[in-house]
């Protein structure tokens, strides 16, 4: 049996199968092992781990994530990348497993048999920001999550109060995790070059997040918050209770939306579910 050292480089293996990046599966593939090796190492240490992996394309993080001792679960929605990932599927000594589907409809409590493991990808730029809300919000809790995005959907998810960035996905991602961005790609860096460049962030689930309702009613008033952004809290929230909201929660209802702490969405939350 091969090992994972004996594969073609990757940009061989994509040549040979004929293969290109499908920009309406907003798919652009990281080659070069020196980064995915160190994407890897920002999520790890992995050695005996089981991981899951969303969208590994051609498997150039697999490799990675393979080379560093972990059990890798891949999420793969393009079946032409199959024959791809059964070969290094063949050369894994069984710590590749390949599950072909949508991975906003997988069930990772299944897939990690209801075991908290760490969420390991460079994330297909379209459905990058849902897969998120959907590990931060859903009933199944990662153990972490190292995910590669967009740099200005990286700088959204860390935003603080009063950046040009702040908004709702800093919001809610910091209410359930703390994040910070751990490394910077440069656009030049993907197969394809995409226009922009891309960043990882790293999200480490808090011990204890707030109950389902009070994060569905933090969605609500985020939403209406930042849907009207330049305007005074008591407009922006008016159709959730505007003023009245606002002073049971302790705030002066004439703040905008990017003034307000997480501690202060988590008041409005809490007071929103306190009428009803």
């Amino acid at each position: 049996m091969s090992a994972l050292t004996d594969l073609p480089p990757l940009r061989q293996s994509l040549e040979a199968h004929g293969l290109m990046a499908d920009k309406g599966l907003g798919q652009h593939f990281l080659l070069d092992l020196n980064i995915t090796r160190k994407i890897a190492r920002l999520a790890g240490p992995l050695e005996g781990l089981s991981v899951i992996e969303v969208g590994p394309g051609p498997g150039g993080l697999t490799r990675a994530l393979l080379e560093a001792g972990a059990t890798v679960t891949v999420i793969e929605k393009d079946a032409r990348f199959l024959p791809l990932l059964n070969e290094l599927a063949d050369v894994s000594e069984g710590q590749l497993r390949i599950v072909m589907g949508d991975a906003l409809k997988a069930d990772e409590a299944d897939l990690a048999a209801s075991q908290a493991v760490p969420i390991v990808a460079n994330l297909p730029y379209n459905v990058g920001t849902a897969l998120l809300i959907k590990w931060l919000t859903g009933a199944y809790r990662p153990a972490s999550m190292t995910l590669m995005f967009q740099k200005e959907v990286a700088e959204r998810i860390v935003a603080r109060p009063g950046d040009d960035a702040y908004g709702r996905l800093a919001v809610i991602a910091q209410a359930t995790a703390k994040a910070r961005i751990v490394m910077e790609a440069p656009a030049r860096a993907f197969t394809p070059p995409p226009k922009v460049d891309s960043a990882v962030v790293r999200l480490d689930p808090h011990e204890t997040r707030p109950p389902e309702p009070v994060l569905m009613a933090l969605e609500r008033v985020t939403q209406a918050a930042f849907g009207q952004r330049r305007k005074m809290l008591r407009s922006s929230l008016k159709v959730l209770g505007g003023a009245e909201l606002c002073e049971a929660a302790g705030i002066d209802p004439s703040r905008r939306a990017e003034t307000l702490a997480l501690e202060e969405f988590l008041g409005l939350a809490d007071k929103l579910l306190e009428r009803g």
